[in-house]
C-alpha cells in the first residue's frame, strides 16, 4: 500500500511538471517577450514564405509586440478538429503533441459572445478558462468566378449547371452540397485547400471558388487575372454569414487583454491596420466596437 502511494505520488508529480504554466504581464514584460499563436499554413494570415513568416495575423502580431516594448515568438499552431481544442492546446492547458507549449496570446479567435458563453451538460462554461476579446476583422463567405466561363453569380442556383470548388469539410462544402434539398451537391467539387480549389478553376476544372472572403481576396490578388471576379450573392438558408474575429488569452491573464486592446484600437485608429490588408490585397471593415 506504501509502496502504490509512493507510486502515485511521482505520477502526480510528473504530470504536474508537465503540466504547462501560464505567465502573467508581469512575467511577460520581464522575460521581454511576448509569444502569440498564429495558424500554421493559413495564407493570407499565417504561413511562411520559405524561411520567412509572413501574412496578416503574423504582421499585426509583430505590431502588437512593439507596441508593448517586447520581442514577438510565434507559435505556429496546426488547426484542430475544433476551435475549442485550439483554445485547450494554446492557451489554457497545453498539449503533449505541441511540448506543453502555451502562448500568451491567440489570433483569429472568434469574436461571439454565444460561442463564449456556450455550456456543456453541466451547466459549465465550455471555454471558461479563455477570455476572448480585441475584434479586429470581419470576415464572411465569398464566392469567386471566372469571367470567361461564367457571365455573373446572380444566386447560388447557378451552380446547378457550373462546377464550383470549396475546400473539403468546410463550412461552404457543406452548404452547397444540402443547400436547394442537395441540387448543387453534384456540381461541387472537393479540393485539400483553397489553394488548390482556384488552381482548379484556373485550370478551367471548375466556374467559381467559394471559401472566406479573406482567402478569395489573397488568392485573386496573386492570380493576376482581369477575368477573375467577386460575386456579390446572398447565401439563402445558410445562416450566419458574417462574423467577427478577435483574439484570446487566459483568463487570468485579463491585464495583457487590456494592453493588447489599447495597442490595437491604436493601429485601427491610424490606419496601420487597414494598411496591413492592403498590403495583401485583403479588403477590411473596421469592427462595430472601433466605428
Amino acid at each position: 500500500m506504501r509502496l502504490f502511494a509512493v507510486v502515485l505520488g511521482l505520477v502526480l508529480l510528473c504530470c504536474h511538471t508537465a503540466q504547462a504554466q501560464v505567465r502573467s504581464y508581469d512575467q511577460m514584460i520581464a522575460a521581454g517577450e511576448i509569444k502569440v499563436a498564429v495558424y500554421k499554413d493559413f495564407a493570407p494570415y499565417s504561413f511562411e514564405d520559405g524561411a520567412t513568416p509572413r501574412g496578416v495575423d503574423v504582421e499585426l502580431a509583430q505590431a502588437l509586440a512593439e507596441a508593448l516594448g517586447v520581442r514577438l515568438k510565434l507559435i505556429w499552431a496546426p488547426a484542430g478538429e475544433k476551435l475549442d481544442d485550439d483554445l485547450r492546446d494554446y492557451i489554457w492547458r497545453g498539449s503533449p503533441l505541441h511540448h506543453h507549449q502555451l502562448a500568451d496570446l491567440m489570433l483569429r479567435a472568434p469574436y461571439d459572445h454565444d460561442y463564449a458563453q456556450r455550456r456543456n451538460d453541466q451547466g459549465e462554461l465550455e471555454n471558461g478558462q479563455v477570455v476572448m476579446f480585441g475584434p479586429y476583422q470581419n470576415e464572411q463567405w465569398q464566392v469567386a468566378y471566372d469571367r470567361r466561363r461564367l457571365d455573373k453569380v446572380a444566386s447560388v442556383a447557378v451552380f446547378q449547371q457550373h462546377p464550383i470548388g470549396v475546400e473539403v469539410d468546410s463550412v461552404p462544402s457543406f452548404y452547397l452540397t444540402s443547400v436547394f434539398n442537395g441540387q448543387l451537391a453534384a456540381s461541387t467539387q472537393h479540393y485539400p485547400s483553397v489553394t488548390q480549389a482556384f488552381a482548379a478553376m484556373r485550370a478551367g476544372k471548375v466556374d467559381a471558388v467559394m471559401a472566406m472572403r479573406g482567402e478569395i481576396d489573397w488568392q485573386v490578388q496573386q492570380a493576376h487575372d482581369p477575368q477573375l471576379a467577386l460575386a456579390e450573392n446572398a447565401y439563402p438558408n445558410m445562416g450566419r454569414q458574417r462574423w467577427e474575429i478577435g483574439m484570446a488569452v487566459h483568463e487570468s491573464n485579463r491585464q495583457l487583454a487590456y494592453a493588447v486592446e489599447e495597442a490595437l484600437e491604436g493601429l485601427i485608429r491610424d490606419g496601420r491596420l487597414q494598411a496591413i490588408y492592403r498590403h495583401y490585397g485583403l479588403r477590411y471593415e473596421v469592427p462595430d466596437m472601433y466605428q
